[in-house]
């Protein structure tokens, strides 16, 4: 804001433009993925994030930084649904989900890292660091294989079998792992194309609603307000914010990468209870703590609830519904319509961060507690929901799964 000038305003757009970008690049993120490849997109999307960096690196006014912004979050809105389809797709059943919530732990080691480096050094030379690991991406992505899944797909029959090879190693039997996904794959293609009109059939309204609903209760359950407004949150209960800041952090960090040892062992769904419940649990405390403060009541409980409050719900998010989500949303769809399912389930989850993000301080100038009375509502709904309708995915290859859910679907309906 020093450095050019600007307006409080003006930075206000410059944070939540990365949002819109997001919701932009979401929008064709499955569609893009399906043309050009998992690996042609991450191309895409790193293109998008560094063009955005160095826009930003260079800036001379508002408009550049809001532009740079726009083009990362576009980036970021593609990377958010290629990444954690490709590495579904390329893993074994049995590691699956570690594989997959590794990317929710490296997303949170990331954030660690840039605000460790943004307390150092002048933010230009924060935005030359961030092209850094789109660099070193974009060079990755010429050693790694093309997913095998993809490939049968769009007719590739020796590079898909080449690919699986060499995913699984060189001396293993893959025979029957690869007669699998043609046999699914060809079933499929005879069935239907992928489309919005396709994803609105019966059978597929039971995945269609799990993903939806699992990404409106990952974002409406304030995971943007606690976030965003950490420091604001411990400031108005009276507590370090420094001290507050690093501590959520490391909780953070801790629980991530407790979910990627856990996710394989125990499964998807208890996870996701546990978490659920976890966020309910942290939203009461903060609640609490600021009732308390309202009635002017117990006044040495206040800063500690908060605390409590605050580590138990991002500890909680990050064990299982920071990353469970994007796992369950890469392996329910079957391939014909993961395009247009994976598209809208992201841009859906974009809108619930674009939502809270907006509204949270309104809430909170509105009513300390009750915001998160409200919160801690909406996570106890998502508990019921996980209970009722969200499947175990756990060990099972993504053809049986997605044949097990449209049938049933089907039997439903008839």
């Amino acid at each position: 804001m020093g450095d050019l000038g600007l307006s409080l305003a003006e930075y206000s757009v410059f944070g939540s433009t990365l949002t819109i970008g997001a919701m932009i690049g979401a929008i064709p993120s499955g569609r893009v993925a399906d043309l050009l490849g998992r690996r042609g997109a991450m191309w895409v999307s790193e293109l998008f994030c560094i063009t955005g960096w160095l826009a930003i690196m260079f800036a001379k006014g508002a408009w550049w930084l809001d532009a740079g912004r726009l083009l990362v979050g576009c980036g970021i809105g593609l990377l958010s649904y290629v990444v954690p389809v490709y590495v579904a797709e390329i893993t074994p059943k049995n590691v699956r989900g570690g594989y997959t919530s590794l990317n929710q732990l490296m997303i949170g080691l990331g954030k660690a890292f840039m605000f460790l480096i943004g307390s150092l050094v002048n933010w230009r030379v924060l935005a030359l660091i961030g092209t850094l690991p789109c660099l070193v991406q974009l060079l990755g992505l010429f050693f790694i294989p093309e997913s095998p899944r993809w490939l049968a797909k769009v007719g590739r029959e020796k590079e898909f079998e080449a690919a699986l090879q060499h995913l699984r190693g060189k001396n293993a039997n893959i025979s029957q792992e690869a007669s699998d996904i043609q046999d699914y794959t060809e079933h499929l293609r005879c069935m239907s194309q992928d489309g919005i009109v396709e994803l609105c059939q019966g059978k597929y309204a039971r995945p269609l609603i799990v993903g939806v609903g699992l990404m409106i209760f990952q974002q409406c359950g304030g995971l943007n307000g606690f976030v965003f407004y950490t420091s604001a949150i411990f400031e108005a209960a009276g507590f370090s914010t420094t001290i507050g800041t690093i501590v959520a952090a490391v909780v953070q960090i801790l629980t991530t990468t407790l979910g990627v040892l856990l996710i394989d062992k125990s499964g998807r769904r208890p996870l996701l209870l546990v978490s659920a419940a976890g966020g309910c649990l942290g939203c009461v405390f903060t609640g609490l703590s600021f009732f308390l403060q309202d009635l002017h009541s117990g006044a040495e409980l206040v800063s500690g609830l908060v605390l409590v409050g605050v580590l138990v719900f991002l500890g909680s998010f990050e064990l299982g519904m920071g990353g469970i989500p994007w796992i369950i949303m890469s392996e329910i769809f079957p391939i014909n319509v993961k395009a247009s399912a994976g598209s809208l389930i992201n841009l859906v989850s974009w809108l619930g961060s674009w939502f809270i993000s907006c509204t949270f301080s309104y809430l909170f100038e509105w009513s300390t507690a009750g915001t998160f009375f409200i919160y801690a509502g909406i996570c106890g709904a998502g508990v019921i929901f996980i209970a009722k309708l969200v499947p175990e995915t756990k060990g099972r290859m993504l053809e049986e799964m997605h044949a097990s859910i449209t049938n049933k679907n089907d039997n439903n309906l008839s």
